[in-house]
């Protein structure tokens, strides 16, 4: 050759493969600790059935009687129009439940009233699944 070696550059790609491990280490540790929904505490049952990955519309009712629909707060006098507008596009009515187990009953019941009157047709009730003596 002419004495000149050519010097071929690479771009190193080690340092950016373990910074995108680090990365993808960080959210498999850190999404299951982000709960999904408004932070209730589910009643407990033995008899339940599993709920869908992905349910269309969930109703969330804190202790103190807030209501979250699809996580974003709503009041009691706005349930039903917002209820319409969410099932606008679901497939089937059906509404999954997420009651506080400190609600007081007749929070519970005003509520209920107002997803009829939004034409409801099926209403799910998420609960905790109480273990039983063997666990």
């Amino acid at each position: 050759m002419n004495g000149k070696e050519k010097v071929k550059s690479e771009p190193n790609v080690v340092p950016l493969c373990d910074v995108l491990l680090v990365l993808l280490i960080i959210f498999m540790v850190v999404t299951p600790l982000v709960q999904k929904g408004v932070d209730v505490q589910l009643p407990s049952a033995l008899n339940t059935t599993q709920m869908p990955d992905n349910p269309d519309v969930v109703l969330s009712i804190k202790a103190d009687g807030t209501l979250f629909l699809k996580e974003q707060r709503v009041t009691l006098e706005g349930l039903t129009p917002a209820l319409e507008e969410a099932f606008l596009t679901a497939t089937e009515k059906k509404l999954y439940l997420r009651a506080d187990q400190n609600l007081e009953f007749g929070k519970l019941v005003d509520v209920i009233d107002k997803i009829r009157e939004a034409g409801v047709e099926l209403v799910g009730i998420i609960t905790e699944r109480k273990a039983t003596e063997g666990e």
